[in-house]
């Protein structure tokens, strides 16, 4: 299975196979159709605390990732995730974030394929 990330305000393109949306709140101003999301996965994306303390409290970058994989280790949802992913030759983590580096699905994508 291929993994990669992409913002889910880009338009979707063939090669994204399997569209992953992997934040807790859908993205401000967009409609599903143009979304175009196969599984929102929100279940896997910080919890409201979390992301409140990193995005509004100034959380410093390596505090949130630590505490986020310390999440992710936690999540249920973490394994029916990866079996769907599984299922897929290709599959695109969406996020909203504008940062590509720092946010929480380049977290996730790293704990995926570990």
């Amino acid at each position: 299975m291929a993994l990669r990330l992409k913002r889910v305000y880009d338009d979707p393109a063939p090669g994204d196979g399997f569209r992953v949306l992997v934040d807790r709140l859908w993205p401000r101003g967009l409609t599903k159709y143009r979304a175009a999301v196969d599984l929102w996965a929100k279940d896997v994306a910080p919890s409201t605390q979390l992301r409140r303390a990193f995005h509004q409290d100034g959380l410093p970058w390596e505090e949130f990732a630590d505490a986020y994989r310390a999440e992710l280790t936690a999540a249920p949802a973490l394994q029916p995730l990866r079996a769907e992913l599984a299922k897929h030759p290709h599959a695109t983590l969406l996020y909203g974030a504008h940062d590509p580096e720092r946010n929480h699905a380049a977290i996730l994508l790293a704990v995926l394929d570990e």
